[in-house]
C-alpha cells in the first residue's frame, strides 16, 4: 500500500533546521516539506526558495491554521519549545521539537500532560542521535554484555561560542552549556544503563556577563555504575563518549554530530585486544524523519517519546539545583 507523504511544516529558520534537518526530510522517503515560517518573512521566502518549499509564512500561527501541514518540527529557540508545541498540538500537527524539551521539567510536565489529551498526535523531542545504526549497536553490545556489566559512561560535548547575540548565550532563552548540550550526556546514560539515576550531582561555572552555564561537570549515580557528564560553551570543540564496563570497553569519536557522508566507527577495547566496528555513511537527521514519518502513518513509536523527555529533563533539573558555583 502506498503511504501518503507526511507534509511537514518548519516553524522557524534556525540553522539547524536549515543545514540538517529540512535536507533530511527531503531525503525521507515519506516525507515532504509544504511550508516554512518566520517572523522576517523575507528570511522565509529566500530559505523557502533555496531549499524547493512551496510556501512561506510570515507568522508561526499562519503556518500551524494550515490544514494542509500534518506536522511541524520546531527549531525555536528553548523557552519556545513548550510554547510551540503544544499550539501545534491544539491546531491538530504532530510535533518534532528540538531538544531540550523544555526549560524545565515543569514545562516537560505540562507538554505531556497535553500530549495526552491529544493521543492521536505523535510528539517527539529530536535527539537525532538515537537514530544512528551506531548507537544502536552500541546499546545492543552494552544491553547484551559485550563488555560485561555496564559500570562507567563517561561524555564530553565542547564549543567556544563567545557570542553576545547568539541564542546560547542568552539566559533568558535559555542559553548555556547544559540545555544545549548536557542534555545528550544525560540522554546517553540514562539509554545505556536502561534506567532512571537514583542520586546526581553537579557544578556549573557561570560567565559573569551571559550569566549562562559555560562548563557544568555532572555526576549521575545508577544502581550498578555511575556516569560523568562534561560540557561547555567556551572551550576548545570537542565531542566523545567512553562506555565502560566490568570487562571492556567502548569509545567513540563525534558521537552526536558524526560527518554525514563519511563512515563512523565503534571501538572495543577488551584487555590489551582491540576491535573496530565501520558503520557505512548515514545521515541520523533522513533515519529519524523516517521514523517519526512511519510512527504518523502506522501509529507506531516515535524515537524519542515525550515521557523520556520529561525524564531527561528531571535529571537536567536535578543537577542544575544540586550547586552552582
Amino acid at each position: 500500500m502506498t503511504l501518503l507523504p507526511v507534509r511537514w511544516g518548519i516553524l522557524g529558520t534556525a540553522s539547524i533546521a536549515t543545514r540538517k534537518v529540512i535536507p533530511g526530510i527531503h531525503a525521507s522517503m515519506h516525507g515532504t516539506i509544504a511550508a516554512i515560517a518566520s517572523r522576517d518573512i523575507v528570511r522565509a521566502h529566500r530559505i523557502a526558495t533555496a531549499n524547493g518549499i512551496p510556501r512561506a509564512f510570515a507568522s508561526y500561527q499562519d503556518l500551524l491554521d494550515d490544514p494542509d501541514i500534518d506536522a511541524v518540527y520546531i527549531p525555536l529557540p528553548n523557552h519556545l519549545h513548550v510554547e510551540w508545541s503544544i499550539r501545534a498540538l491544539d491546531a491538530g500537527k504532530h510535533v518534532l521539537c528540538e531538544k531540550p524539551i523544555g526549560l524545565n521539567a515543569a514545562e516537560a510536565r505540562t507538554l505531556v500532560g497535553v500530549s495526552q489529551r491529544h493521543a492521536k498526535l505523535k510528539v517527539a523531542e529530536a535527539f537525532m542521535y538515537r537514530c544512528h545504526p551506531r548507537w544502536e549497536l552500541v546499546r545492543r553490545l552494552v544491553l547484551d554484555h559485550a563488555i560485561g556489566q555496564l559500570r562507567s559512561v563517561h561524555t564530553e560535548f565542547s564549543y567556544d561560542n563567545r557570542d553576545a547575540a547568539n541564542i546560547r548565550n542568552i539566559a533568558a532563552m535559555g542559553g548555556g552549556a547544559w540545555l544545549d548540550i548536557g542534555c545528550y550526556g544525560v540522554s546517553v546514560a540514562r539509554w545505556l544503563f536502561d534506567a532512571e539515576p537514583v542520586a546526581v550531582r553537579g557544578t556549573m561555572q557561570l560567565d559573569p556577563v551571559f550569566g549562562t552555564d559555560t562548563l557544568t561537570s555532572a555526576q549521575l549515580d545508577f544502581a550498578h555504575g555511575t556516569a560523568t557528564v562534561r560540557c561547555s560553551t567556551q572551550l576548545a570543540p570537542n565531542q566523545s563518549v567512553r562506555i565502560e564496563g566490568a570487562t571492556g570497553r567502548i569509545d567513540l569519536d563525534l558521537p552526536f554530530n558524526p560527518v554525514g557522508e563519511q563512515p563512523t566507527s565503534i571501538r572495543i577495547y577488551h584487555g590489551s585486544a582491540s576491535e573496530e566496528i565501520v558503520i557505512p555513511p548515514c545521515d541520523q537527521f533522513t533515519i529519524q524523519a523516517d521514523r517519526f514519518n512511519a510512527a504518523v502513518r502506522h501509529d507506531g513509536d516515535v524515537p524519542v517519546p515525550i515521557e523520556d523527555s520529561l525524564a531527561n529533563m528531571v535529571v537536567l533539573d536535578h543537577v542544575g539545583e544540586s550547586n552552582i558555583d
